[in-house]
């Protein structure tokens, strides 16, 4: 186990370095070439193999995740279409949590330990959009969890007001028994007003160039206070770490080990 701290966020970034390779495999499908296409896409430049295998006797329209060999997570293909193939990132932002987006698909949240570098609007439609979809995930859990700590960045605190959908969140957050920690350069001193978070400000260049996001549950706190998602999964730790390499261009990955997240969590008490 680790317990050191890397000298920046990227050092988190780099202990993904030689991670097994994850395939999406869409299992008899039946869904038109097009969304097949937009997924092929979305994943071009990444360490994510798109395949397709006819397996009589299956059902249609199945995506498997699979590493080493083994499935480790299934979603339909038309679910995968709703959350992420057929939507952009104006849905996550303007909507409130999974009752506005759908349900996170398990092969998507489940791409974790792996690197990724995407691309924002224009370059791409879908790259940026998975991390959005994460950070929503790692928030829509922390609220279901209903305790523990949880911290954000924003390079900006006027982000926070960016988008009603985010500002709602915050909200919740804010309202609920977790500690909620956001970090941001203090470009607009009233935005936080009427949030019951704990708020940071800084300039340091990880302040103005990352995007953090992590939950970890209160240890000593057993309780599951939401149905929205399974309670055996609802209290687990969960991190994202992206890094702006250029503009609008991040490199990133996200982890549920929870060596790494305490650790991801401990660099930002400490830093920031």
């Amino acid at each position: 186990m680790r317990h050191e701290l890397p000298d920046s966020l990227s050092g988190f970034l780099d202990e993904t370095a030689g991670s097994t390779e994850k395939t999406l495999l869409l299992i008899n499908r039946t869904e038109p070439q097009p969304l097949v296409n937009l997924l092929d896409r979305a994943f071009e430049n990444q360490s994510v193999e798109i395949e397709e295998r006819h397996i009589p006797e299956s059902d249609t329209d199945q995506v498997c995740l699979v590493e080493n060999g083994q499935v480790t997570a299934t979603t339909l293909f038309a679910d995968l279409s709703e959350t992420f193939l057929l939507v952009n990132a104006d849905r996550y932002r303007t909507g409130t949590g999974r009752s506005e987006t759908g349900s996170f698909p398990d092969v998507l949240t489940g791409l974790d330990d792996i690197e990724f570098t995407v691309r924002g609007y224009p370059a791409s439609n879908k790259e940026k959009l998975l991390l959005i979809i994460i950070s929503r995930f790692i928030e829509d859990r922390a609220l279901a969890c209903g305790h523990g700590e949880f911290h954000s960045t924003f390079q900006r605190l006027s982000r926070l007001d960016d988008e009603y959908g985010t500002r709602k969140m915050y909200e919740w957050l804010g309202d609920s028994n977790v500690e909620t920690h956001v970090y941001g350069v203090r470009d607009d001193p009233d935005v936080v007003d009427g949030l019951d978070v704990i708020v940071h400000g800084g300039t340091t260049h990880e302040y103005r160039r990352s995007w953090v996001v992590v939950f970890t549950p209160d240890t000593e706190t057993g309780a599951v206070n939401s149905g929205d998602i399974a309670a055996a999964d609802a209290c687990n730790p969960v991190a994202l770490v992206a890094l702006e390499t250029g503009s609008n261009v991040w490199r990133s990955m996200w982890t549920y080990d929870r060596d790494r997240v305490e650790r991801i969590r401990a660099y930002v008490r400490q830093q920031f």
